[in-house]
């Protein structure tokens, strides 16, 4: 499908939001995921891919869209990443595998920024005191109240959070720019046990742990204090 052909089809047709994410590709994915990271619009990401807006809908949303390389390195361009990122062949690596930048500054967030960053829900990592030891793990969160919430088993490492003092961190490298963020929060942790709270915030969570299972045990990390520094390039 031509970019203009498709631009015109997808300009025609409709659909909700769930059946949306349910025909996104992979590579649609990724580049909503980076366009949304990134703060654009798909007009926006269109016009400096050089591409219609109608044809990265269509690459969004459909997931038999298979752009070609000329495409990519546009759009990978576009959204300052790497053809690789968008196809998902970093996957598999840790982040932080690319040089640094020539003229990086480390920059101080304030607590606004800090919870600006955080926004509404995203995969952090809790540091806890274990009886094997120091131990981190990542979960999913929810920004409730001015708080972070997660969920967990009452068997699984982070329930052993309840009833002490943690650290969160949460994080945003930009491969293709060496820059990035992080955010620390320290606090206690709590579980949450009334009914009609649990209620609320399962009806408030934008997800369910991605690790799947029985994770029916909320903690309510409560901050005490709240950190954060920015790697930004002259």
């Amino acid at each position: 499908m031509s970019e203009q052909t498709s631009s015109n089809a997808v300009s025609d047709s409709a659909a909700t939001a769930d059946s949306t994410d349910s025909a996104r590709g992979d590579i649609g994915r990724r580049i909503a995921q980076r366009r949304e990271e990134l703060g654009l619009t798909r007009e926006e990401a269109a016009s400096r891919a050089g591409t219609a807006p109608g044809y990265v809908q269509y690459l969004e949303e459909q997931s038999t869209a298979m752009p070609g390389t000329a495409v990519l390195i546009r759009l990978a361009d576009a959204l300052q990443t790497s053809v690789a990122a968008l196809r998902g062949g970093d996957a598999d690596l840790p982040p932080g595998v690319g040089r640094a930048a020539r003229h990086p500054e480390l920059v101080e967030l304030s607590a606004e920024e800090c919870w600006i960053r955080l926004s509404r829900h995203g995969v952090g990592r809790l540091a806890i005191d274990t009886p094997e030891g120091p131990t981190i793990v990542p979960l999913n969160y929810t920004v409730i109240d001015g708080a972070v919430m997660f969920r967990t088993a009452s068997d699984a490492v982070p329930a052993t959070a309840v009833g002490a003092h943690v650290a969160f961190e949460v994080d945003h490298i930009d491969e293709a720019l060496s820059q990035g963020w992080s955010v620390l929060i320290r606090g206690f942790a709590r579980a949450v046990t009334d009914p009609d709270a649990v209620r609320r915030l399962t009806e408030l969570a934008y997800s369910g742990p991605w690790a799947g299972g029985e994770r029916d045990v909320w903690v309510h990390l409560e901050p005490v204090d709240t950190s954060g520094r920015r790697i930004t390039v002259r």
